[in-house]
């Protein structure tokens, strides 16, 4: 209840910071001159009685004048919303910004705004979608072909409240999208991340997007026997499942990271609501819920600045396997810490990607 009442009314929490705060705030004083930012991107799709609108999702990134040297970034994000705003501002800092995108006429649209107003800005696109891992394989090699180091990994993008459908490699699109396809490319990039990190001395961070829907998955959090069971699937409780899944996944891959002993972490979190083009499309009862939560909904600049604070605030040093929201940690589900659906959830989809 506590923290509720911290994100309606903005009052910083022990961070210093609260859901008032916004990317520029956090990023205020950063030279990110020496980074390199990787943001793949995902339009994020908004489902309502079958009836489908895209809803672009993002969450920023930004730089902090910590330990700074030659960075590179990498997180999922859409093509407009928070994620245009990421690569805006960290443009603005003087990083070098790499959009994977799955819309890339939408994505050049971002860029060439970037353009517009930073002149100086460094950014290009290269081409993913996160359900195919076909795509996600060919944007893992063009990336480590350019021969970048890699710091910190953010996985954001996803897709909420579709029908039911497999994707191309045969998983439930929710979970294909939001949880196999991130895990995926986490895999690919987790030795650039460690290697970055031993050469640089730098920590390397990954930063897993969640949402408070982890709370309402299907009853035992995971349903592992009935994944692609189209008789029994619910979209929402689809949604949680996927978003339970970020979670863990971030939990256990923090809990490996340590056994290694590797200067790499991993944590996940909510951004918030976010106030973004989603009222456009909205049927009247989300329209309600909108109303009735008004407190609660964040700008643009304010929904970036969790993952902001968990990618780079020097607080955040040396954490690894929390959860964060509104730039302070927080509480999850008993499902959330269940450090054996955790291992069971590695398991399970390590299977899924070695059988693809």
């Amino acid at each position: 209840m506590a923290s509720y009442f911290r994100e309606a009314t903005g009052i910083p929490g022990p961070s210093g910071f609260g859901s008032a705060t916004t990317a520029e705030q956090v990023t205020e004083g950063i030279d990110a001159s020496g980074l390199t930012v990787i943001i793949t991107a995902l339009n994020m799709v908004f489902c309502e009685d079958m009836n489908c609108f895209a809803l672009h999702r993002g969450v920023e990134l930004m730089a902090m004048n910590w330990e700074l040297g030659s960075f590179c970034y990498l997180f999922t994000w859409g093509n407009s919303g928070i994620g245009a705003e990421a690569a805006r501002v960290l443009a603005l800092r003087g990083a070098h910004v790499i959009i994977g995108a799955r819309n890339i006429e939408s994505a050049n649209g971002v860029k060439q705004s970037i353009l517009e107003s930073i002149p100086s800005a460094r950014v290009e696109i290269i081409p993913i979608e996160l359900s195919s891992h076909k795509s996600v394989r060919a944007f893992a090699d063009k990336f480590l072909e350019m021969d970048l180091p890699l710091n910190i990994l953010i996985n954001n993008a996803g897709i909420m409240y579709c029908p039911f459908q497999l994707s191309e490699d045969g998983i439930e699109m929710q979970f294909a999208t939001n949880h196999v396809g991130h895990f995926y490319l986490t895999k690919l990039l987790l030795d650039k991340l460690k290697t970055t990190a031993e050469k640089t001395g730098i920590e390397g961070r990954i930063v897993n997007l969640s949402s408070e829907a982890h709370m309402t998955p299907y009853r035992g959090g995971i349903r592992f026997d009935k994944i692609n069971d189209k008789d029994f699937y619910n979209d929402k409780l689809a949604y949680g499942q996927s978003k339970l899944a970020n979670i863990l996944h971030a939990n256990e891959l923090a809990r490996r990271l340590k056994e290694e002993g590797v200067n790499v972490t991993a944590n996940s979190l909510h951004p918030g609501l976010i106030k973004t083009n989603l009222g456009r499309h909205a049927t009247v009862a989300v329209a309600a819920l909108r109303a009735a939560t008004c407190v609660l909904w964040k700008s643009i600049p304010q929904g970036a600045a969790t993952t902001c604070y968990v990618a780079l605030h020097p607080n955040v040093k040396g954490v690894s396997g929390k959860y964060f929201a509104d730039c302070n940690e927080s509480k999850t589900t008993s499902n959330g810490t269940d450090e054996l659906l955790g291992t069971k959830l590695w398991d399970f989809t390590e299977n899924l990607v070695s059988a693809i």
